[in-house]
């Protein structure tokens, strides 16, 4: 029998908001966190905004020395990390750190820093390179982080897979402690590639939102008719998993279930979903087989919905070839139309989102949408939070090379 895990801490750093209270009141109130990229000079690309994170100063030590040589993608996760072992009330001296891992990764790493030290090499010259340059840049460097922070002694790893690595690393944790190799985890993503060459990058492929440079916190338009693509977004987001008995045992708060894991690729093409969707709806399938629950049953769905005219119609499609007459009843949101897309955190932030609405039955909505896409044909929870009885929601992650990640979260 497979051991049970929940949710019980809840820590992010956002466009919208840091902290789990201050980031849930904006999206329920449809607020964006979009506005000019002010990280660098913008005024040459043809995306010119983005979602930023505000006020991360104010949660950071600025003395110590072990965070200065960390990028920001790294800093984004420590502070995320601090706030889910926070939120989920954990005394970390009364707990067994051997039992206690760690599983956070990022879909590109420390771009940020690889941009710096690539113009001091070539402006001053090898020797000038800093020798913390690969330890703050790789991937793994958040989940090793926050174990040293947390001291926490079980298994620690990251996943990189593009735009799905935070939904991945969930469910990797999830099953670490179903096989009964931990009893906590923390779980989620962080990227921070809002920089000169991650903006080119995305917009020389004609991925990035153009047409609202103007009138940003309308650029992110999942679903709608008048989409132009995405918009960046940074931050982490980091969950809290915990063995349901242990959990019950300290007496936690519980916002869900993980009840299933399912993931698929496209073989299709690097950065295109297949035809109708077809990858993302074998994940949904299989996730709802993991958590031996039938697609009747499922009330909500946090889109992957990056406001991309192919990725939209692909997602709506795979939602209604998978739930037939059923997906007329399901409401699906795009919480990106106010955080931008996250990229590698994009997941784990989302992820977040079905935990509290399963948790207090409030559905955040779809900005933006003011004329949905006909070819979307889905129920998007337009411009204004719902209330409604959500027993389980879907959380949907799709990322370039054609990976599909789907988790389930039940009320408890």
């Amino acid at each position: 029998m497979k051991r049970r895990v929940v949710v019980t801490g809840l820590g992010v750093v956002s466009p919208v908001g840091i902290g789990i209270d201050a980031v849930w009141e904006s999206l329920i109130n449809g607020r964006s966190g979009a506005g000019p990229v002010t990280h660098f000079d913008a005024t040459n690309y043809a995306c010119r905004i983005a979602a930023e994170v505000k006020n991360l100063d104010q949660y950071l030590d600025p003395s110590d020395k072990d965070l200065a040589r960390c990028d920001l993608f790294v800093q984004f996760a420590l502070v995320a990390a601090t706030l889910a072992v926070e939120h989920s009330g954990l005394e970390l001296d009364k707990e067994d750190l051997d039992r206690f891992g760690s599983i956070v990764g990022s879909g590109i790493g420390g771009l940020q820093i690889l941009e710096t030290q690539k113009e001091i090499l070539m402006e001053k010259g090898p020797r000038r390179v800093s020798p913390f340059l690969i330890p703050m840049m790789i991937g793994n460097m958040a989940s090793g982080m926050i174990s040293m922070r947390h001291g926490l002694r079980g298994p620690n790893t990251s996943v990189v897979t593009a735009c799905a690595t935070g939904n991945h690393c969930i469910g990797d944790a999830l099953n670490v402690i179903r096989r009964d190799e931990a009893d906590l985890m923390l779980a989620g993503g962080t990227e921070a590639a809002i920089t000169p060459l991650g903006v080119s990058g995305f917009g020389n492929m004609k991925a990035l939102a153009t047409h609202y440079n103007d009138d940003p916190t309308h650029a992110s338009r999942p679903f709608d008719k008048d989409r132009d693509g995405f918009l960046m977004g940074e931050g982490s987001a980091i969950l809290v998993l915990e063995e349901l008995e242990h959990a019950r045992k300290r007496n936690a708060n519980v916002y869900a279930e993980v009840v299933g894991y399912g993931m698929t690729a496209d073989a299709f093409h690097m950065s295109q979903p297949a035809p109708e969707g077809r990858g993302g709806r074998e994940a949904m399938r299989r996730a709802l087989r993991d958590a031996e629950i039938s697609p009747e049953d499922v009330d909500y769905i946090n889109a992957h919905g990056t406001a991309t005219p192919v990725g939209d119609v692909a997602e709506a499609q795979a939602i209604n070839a998978l739930f037939g007459e059923h997906a007329q009843k399901i409401a699906v949101s795009s919480t990106k139309s106010m955080t931008g897309h996250l990229l590698g955190a994009a997941g784990a932030l989302e992820s977040i989102v079905c935990a509290k609405t399963v948790s207090n039955g409030t559905i955040p909505p779809t900005i933006n949408l003011d004329n949905q896409d006909p070819e979307c044909r889905i129920d998007c929870v337009p411009n204004t939070a719902r209330e409604a009885k959500v027993s389980v929601a879907l959380n949907n992650s799709f990322g370039f090379g054609g990976q599909n990640c789907v988790l389930v979260f039940r009320k408890i």
